[in-house]
């Protein structure tokens, strides 16, 4: 078969630049550590790539929320411990106080503790967490506790406040209001009570003196009510406490695969690619010597 001038000019002129292409791919693949530099390039891993970024994205935000509310569920527990410890001295110095061989001075010096003890639960009540917003806010907002001037105390909104979202479809309650920890305790006859509300009934009483075992007995009927209902708030603040723990873990999980994913898409492996471009290169010289050499062959060659 002959091939033509063109023709062999053409079929290795089309070599050395498929050749020619294929090193400085390499080259440039070398020197950035990627892949590919355009979309272009490779579409589907490039698709591939843009979908791993929006989902690290995404991942970077709820890794945000999961450590803003693992912190509020630490102040949360915190804050809890130390309003049982106050609840169980209150209900100590109940029991001390329903001892019949006190007198109405004894009484009043247990009122006088009671009286710190309550304004120390309203104190923790109204704490604020790292954002400067209320650790035991409500849901409809404002003040977690509102203290009038006659002492008496009331909540500052209904509801619990929203979730926060933690990973894709998984929210979870970070803080509970205050109504919950400190309300909602069950008073003989139906209904519910706080425990303001206890200590105030039982203060009161302490202070008027005469037959206080009623009172007493009521009282401590309310900080058993309201011990058991920090507990329970507790145990909640752990559960939750522990559920993100198992959130953070798989995001971690699922963020290194995709990592791995994103390398194995878009990295260049240095060694390998060093390798192929040796090959290159010496194809292309070869090619390139190979079609000099046949290119200077002519009639007159043959002939001398």
């Amino acid at each position: 078969m002959q091939i033509g001038t063109n023709q062999f000019y053409d079929t290795n002129a089309t070599q050395l630049g498929k050749l020619a292409t294929q090193a400085d791919t390499l080259n440039t693949q070398i020197a950035t550590g990627k892949k590919f530099t355009a979309p272009s390039q490779d579409v589907v891993a490039y698709n591939r790539l843009t979908a791993i970024r929006q989902t690290n994205a995404d991942s970077t935000a709820y890794a945000s929320n999961v450590s803003l509310a693992q912190s509020l569920l630490q102040q949360s527990d915190t804050t809890l411990s130390a309003i049982s410890n106050q609840l169980q001295r209150a209900a100590e110095l109940t029991t001390q106080a329903a001892n019949g061989t006190l007198n109405d001075a004894n009484r009043k010096t247990i009122a006088i503790e009671l009286q710190s003890i309550r304004d120390d639960l309203v104190g923790l009540a109204g704490t604020t967490d790292a954002r400067g917003q209320p650790l035991f806010g409500a849901g409809t907002g404002g003040a977690a506790v509102v203290e009038a001037a006659d002492g008496t105390v009331s909540f500052g909104g209904t509801g619990e406040i929203s979730p926060i979202p933690v990973a894709d479809g998984t929210d979870i309650h970070a803080t509970d209001s205050a109504q919950r920890v400190f309300g909602n305790i069950p008073v003989s006859g139906g209904g519910t009570t706080d425990v303001f509300a206890v200590l105030a009934s039982l203060i009161a009483a302490l202070n008027a003196g005469g037959n206080v075992s009623a009172a007493t007995g009521s009282a401590a009927d309310g900080l058993k009510g309201a011990q058991n209902q920090v507990s329970n708030v507790q145990g909640s603040v752990g559960a939750r406490a522990a559920r993100l723990d198992i959130v953070a873990s798989q995001a971690t999980n699922a963020a290194a695969a995709r990592e791995t994913d994103r390398v194995a898409l878009e990295d260049t492996d240095v060694s390998t690619a060093i390798t192929a471009l040796q090959k290159t290169m010496t194809v292309l010289q070869a090619t390139q010597a190979s079609f000099t050499k046949l290119g200077q062959l002519s009639l007159f060659t043959y002939l001398r």
